[in-house]
């Protein structure tokens, strides 16, 4: 493959100590700057480079890089601020599939990740040029480098050769790789967002002197909230603004400020960002809205170009309530209470709506970021700082779209082991738009996408604000069920059946109590009481005997989780102020989660402060106890399984697809459908197991191929083909059931004759025998990247819609929730009498079309209508695959948005 400066472009990525650096192609432009970057080198650092302390070398090591590209060589630069501080190449010999890398790092920048970052992009450019190995030869006393390659996360081999030490680095994308790449990413991820999270000199860029600017407003909730480091405004029409000392511009302010909040107008954001830069600031909060796409482009080159992290443009702002810091730089209108909740949203009034509410509820705010239009800062990073703060336990985010949503769910899925993360599910009705290029596209929304991620990555995704603060409120204060068993205690038999209701309706179960348990319950409630599920307890019931049935029931292990729904009477002695008081008394030592409906209660959710100083989470509809509780069960199951892993698949010829697809793109440069022989030999790369079939573009030539086909009782099939071709059944484009030469000719003549001008040919194959019609489907979502599809087959699959989706790659516990969730599941489990189907088949065809898809980012779609599934295989049908030139990206290299 020709080497080829401009196929990669230049990416900006993180080092360990959170300095931002360039990584590019070296170009000849380079030449002189990389001599002059050997010849800076100390004579131990040019021998342990070269083995030699020559400053000839530097000057040969500079043309080799910067010289005119030519195939199997490869040379990556990392600069700052345009000065290259590391380099790193490779260059094959005649074994195309090993190539031979080395690696150097300016003195004085050694133990900053430099080294580590480049060998990651390289590691990524040798796969993409289907390279296996990387080898290196170092002295045995450069412990460094030594170091570097055992610490990457990829399979290493060493080999003493007298002084030196030969190297050999498999490159494999194991899962023990990713998780070292994504530490690294973690760790320099964090240190960047120091300056801009926990700064000791912020300024506010903008703040006027009179009242009603958004600058104003954040530097009056910065100096009003008690914030413990420097604080300035800039300005220079003023000395002082509310009491904060004011300077005429960044570069005369007599500290650096860590971060500066920007509040010019659009047109002044780019000048401003580019002063912040030349001063030495480290990160900006740009609460400017309305830049246009030159303003845009220009402020995030600028934060790259000077190493600055970004927040904004278009937010509300960032707070973080540590006692040591109270940082309040936002507009809105009070200051967040302090506590455990990370909050990250894209829109400003869902974040004043979550603060508001988490303060209400005394839960709290340990950060907060306004994401706005989300040019740099990005919810992920936001998940990392969390998990490494020490102060958050719980997290919520409010998303609209992902800069990269395949490295957001393996830290979602990582932190999601520690703490509850939950989301508002945003355009959800957008991303209802269905395509019609085929029944996998049709099938395939955004929505299904979106849920796909979060179920995968183990988020809690609620469809509303509302929803989301109220089961914050049950996982923050109650413990999580063992399972969806839910009994309902009341006073009041109307209540108990709304509650029922609600909890049917959330997915849950009302187990009937055992006979012990409704004797135990009877002897401690009021002559007319009722002990099945509800609980109807009377109005007449009094507090001590609400107390003995509740604290019955936490202990009964029939149940996973105990809801009281409470109406206020005036039949008992009790008064609904000493029922809810059962509520804080009935915590204890909580075995199980209590929640709490009252039908009266203003709120839509509270939290009672209980008498073991937890809470307890009081609603005032039962559906919203129900979902709260309904997501709390499935974190449990969530948690409760193992991280799932992607299996080694037998039988798979990566190589020989990739070569597949180019040969076609060659001869198809926009791409297209497959012909039945292509599509063919990609399913055989990776195993794919299909019915016999044989192609024919001539009447004589059908009755040759079904001479060769017949099936069961001498039956064949013919289909009519052309590139494109969906919905065959719908077109009449199928003749089933033929039987003997005449009936072949026949029905080649008649698909000849009605898709004259457009047929190419048709394909024969055997009746298959019976079996349950499914679906499966991939497509190339350009942000989410493979989304799979299972369902229901044959002609109703796009009527019936009964699909499921996971994203690729698809890991044993993805699979079987594929085959589980769609309505037609139990058809696959032996329904109805019948005997289940191969599942080991169907779960093997799945993650071979997921292995498929990942392999090939050319894939941008695939339809397997039918499969075939019989006790005794399963095979597919009909296969449909399209290919588009696509440029494949690693999704997992680190790198800025």
């Amino acid at each position: 493959m020709t080497h080829d400066v401009t196929d990669r472009p230049p990416v900006h990525a993180l080092l360990a100590d959170g300095t931002t650096v360039c990584i590019r192609p070296a170009m000849p432009s380079d030449h002189d700057q990389l001599e002059g970057f050997y010849e800076e080198m100390s004579p131990e650092n040019l021998r342990l480079r070269f083995f030699a302390a020559s400053h000839r070398s530097a000057r040969l090591a500079a043309d080799r890089a910067c010289a005119r590209a030519h195939p199997g060589y490869r040379a990556l630069l990392a600069e700052t601020q345009g000065r290259v501080i590391g380099l790193a190449e490779y260059y094959t010999g005649d074994d195309k599939d090993t190539a031979e890398i080395s690696i150097a790092v300016a003195d004085g920048l050694h133990h900053r990740g430099v080294g580590t970052l480049l060998v990651e992009h390289l590691v990524s450019a040798a796969r993409a040029e289907g390279i296996s190995t990387l080898t290196a030869d170092a002295l045995s006393e450069n412990h460094e480098v030594l170091r570097l390659f055992a610490d990457l996360g990829l399979r290493t081999t060493r080999r003493f050769e007298g002084p030196e030490v030969c190297c050999a680095i498999t490159l494999d994308q194991s899962d023990t790789y990713l998780s070292a790449v994504e530490e690294r990413g973690r760790a320099a991820n964090v240190a960047s967002l120091r300056s801009l999270l926990q700064p000791d000199v912020v300024a506010v860029v903008g703040a006027g002197r009179k009242p009603g600017s958004v600058g104003r407003a954040v530097l009056h909730q910065l100096h009003a909230g008690g914030f413990t480091g420097r604080l300035f405004a800039v300005n220079p029409a003023a000395h002082s603004i509310l009491g904060v000392p004011s300077y005429p511009s960044v570069s005369a302010l007599p500290k650096t400020p860590d971060v500066a909040v920007v509040a010019v107008p659009a047109a002044a954001v780019p000048e401003t960002a580019e002063e912040c830069g030349k001063a030495g600031v480290r990160a900006l909060l740009v609460v400017t809205a309305g830049l246009d796409a030159d303003q845009a482009h220009a402020l995030l080159a600028t934060c790259r170009a000077h190493g600055m992290r970004l927040v904004g443009p278009n937010c509300l702002g960032i707070s973080n309530t540590a006692p040591e810091l109270c940082l309040d730089a936002t507009f809105a209108a009070g200051h967040p209470r302090p506590g455990t909740a990370g909050v990250a949203v894209q829109s400003g009034g869902v974040g004043i709506a979550l603060l508001d509410g988490l303060s209400r509820l005394g839960i709290g705010v340990s950060s907060f970021a306004s994401l706005g239009d989300k040019y740099d800062v990005s919810g992920n990073d936001m998940l990392q700082w969390w998990e490494s703060d020490g102060r958050t336990d719980l997290a919520l985010l409010h998303l609209e779209s992902f800069g990269s949503p395949r490295a957001f769910s393996r830290t979602a899925r990582r932190v999601t082991r520690r703490m509850p993360v939950l989301t508002v599910d945003a355009g959800r009705t957008d991303a209802g738009r269905r395509a019609a290029a085929s029944h996998t596209a049709a099938a395939a929304t955004r929505t299904m996408t979106r849920g796909a991620l979060f179920t995968q990555a183990g988020i809690t995704a609620t469809r509303s604000v509302g929803e989301l603060l109220e089961t914050a409120a049950l996982l923050h204060s109650q413990p999580l069920p063992a399972g969806s068993r839910v009994v309902i205690v009341t006073n009041a038999g109307g209540a108990g059946v709304l509650a029922a209701d609600a909890c049917a309706e959330a997915g849950l179960s009302l187990p009937a109590p055992t006979s012990e348990l409704i004797d135990d319950l009877l002897a401690v409630l009021p002559d007319g009481a009722a002990a099945g599920n509800p609980v109807d307890a009377t109005a007449a019931v009094t507090e001590e005997q609400l107390t003995q049935c509740v604290d019955r029931l936490m202990r009964y292990g029939g149940v996973d989780a105990v809801l009281v729904a409470l109406v206020p009477t005036a039949v008992a002695a009790a008064t609904g102020d000493d029922l809810v008081r059962v509520l804080t008394r009935a915590s204890g030592r909580r075995p199980k989660p209590l929640v709490a409906v009252r039908l009266e209660q203003g709120l839509p959710v509270e939290l009672l402060p209980a008498a073991d100083g937890g809470t307890v989470p009081t609603y005032a509809e039962p559906q919203a106890a129900a979902r709260a509780l309904a997501h709390a069960a499935h974190r449990a199951a969530s948690l409760a399984r193992p991280a799932g892993t992607v299996p080694d698949l037998d039988g798979v010829d990566t190589k020989r697809a990739q070569a597949v697809v180019e040969d076609y793109l060659a001869a198809h440069p926009d791409g297209g459908w497959l012909e039945p022989g292509t599509c063919a030999d990609l399913l055989a790369c990776y195993g794919i197991p299909q019915i016999p079939w044989a192609w024919a573009e001539t009447e004589d030539d059908a009755v040759l191929a079904a001479e060769r086909l017949r099936g069961v009782d001498g039956r064949v099939v013919m289909k009519a083909h052309w590139p494109g071709s969906v919905h065959k059944s719908q077109q009449h484009a199928v003749h089933l059931d033929l039987r003997g030469d005449s009936e072949i000719r026949a029905a080649f003549r008649d698909l000849e004759t009605r898709f004259a001008g457009l047929m190419t040919g048709v394909v024969l194959q055997p009746l298959a025998a019976r079996g349950t019609e499914l679906f499966a489907g991939v497509v190339q979502d350009q942000v989410f990247g493979p989304l799979v599809l299972f369902g229901l087959g044959g002609t109703a699959t796009e009527v019936l819609a009964d699909h499921a989706a996971r994203l690729a790659p698809l890991t044993d516990h993805d699979v079987h929730d594929l085959i589980t969730a769609p309505r037609c599941a139990p058809l696959l489990f032996g329904a109805h009498g019948n005997g289940p189907v191969d599942l080991e088949g169907l779960e093997q065809l799945l993650l071979r079309l997921s292995r498929m898809a990942s392999d090939l980012s050319q894939l941008a779609e695939a339809d397997f209508n039918p499969i075939l599934a019989a006790p005794d295989g399963v095979t597919v049908l009909d296969a449909r695959l399209r290919l588009v030139p696509c440029r494949p990206q690693d999704p997992y290299l680190r790198r800025l948005r």
